[in-house]
């Protein structure tokens, strides 16, 4: 009896992962075609972006900021932004552009959420990767010093993206507006979010406050992965956590009303 639950567990588990794949893979061609780089511009794309911010700053600011290097000071904060920012904007509208495909009734809402998200997050990851190794290879930028605590930031940053990227893009498809109200809060994300400063450089009667952001935490244990004991970090990691927890459970139960609609339309 076990070996049977199991089994149909295995099943279902394999099902899910072929549909998410084909999903998957229908996405980056109907975004990029089937003729050029494809999935090769979902890592291009990041490293453009966090490249050309890079240069700026290094134009315009001093090559030190608090002590820490302005270059890879930039690319630890806008790279897990850019994950936040477009985890989230490409959420809204994935039902209702891919709404002929939940005629199948093998494939869910869900389905549709996780694929387009792990294009995102998978793409900036490598970015991520890619910049890292190219830039030490250069002598701009030095290795993590603690790679668990750098995965551990990213991985809460990523699954409280996630969580988010379920309720916005459920409401998208409840309510028009939500697609130009998310467009104005991943804006209003860049100067909160901790992409461009760390905690300890703030007041103390203002750090308080902007700890109980939940994302500061993800990039300060991203930072202090990254360049090690030389720089202050505050965070707890259970506070995000609880947050990503909440995030994802309200989403869940979004596109599951979501889908009821749907399927009456």
């Amino acid at each position: 009896m076990v070996s049977t639950a199991a089994r149909r567990l295995a099943d279902a588990a394999d099902t899910h992962r072929r549909i998410i794949w084909a999903l998957l893979m229908r996405e980056l061609a109907t975004r990029y075609g089937r003729d050029n780089l494809g999935f090769l511009w979902v890592i291009a794309e990041p490293m453009i972006f966090a490249g050309a911010v890079s240069v700026l700053w290094s134009v315009i600011r001093a090559p030190y900021e608090h002590g820490i290097r302005v270059v890879p000071f930039i690319i630890t904060g806008y790279l897990p932004l850019i994950l936040l920012r477009q985890t989230v904007g490409f959420s809204v509208g994935v039902v209702r552009v891919n709404q002929a495909l939940l005629y199948h009734r093998q494939i869910t809402p869900l389905h549709l959420f996780v694929a387009r998200f792990s294009i995102e997050a998978l793409g900036i990851s490598l970015a991520y990767i890619v910049i890292v190794l190219g830039l030490n290879l250069l002598g701009l930028m030095s290795l993590p010093k603690n790679l668990l605590l750098l995965y551990g930031g990213w991985f809460l940053l990523a699954w409280m993206s996630f969580g988010i990227a379920l309720i916005t893009g459920a409401l998208g498809q409840i309510f028009e507006f939500v697609e130009r109200f998310v467009q104005v809060i991943t804006y209003v994300l860049i100067p909160v979010s901790g992409a461009f400063y760390m905690a300890a450089w703030l007041p103390p009667k203002f750090r308080a406050g902007v700890l109980t952001i939940p994302f500061i935490h993800c990039f300060e244990m991203m930072r202090a992965g990254f360049f090690g004991e030389f720089i202050p970090a505050y965070y707890n990691p259970l506070y995000p956590a609880a947050w990503a927890s909440g995030l994802t459970l309200a989403g869940l139960l979004l596109v599951q009303f979501v889908r009821g609609r749907v399927e009456v339309e």
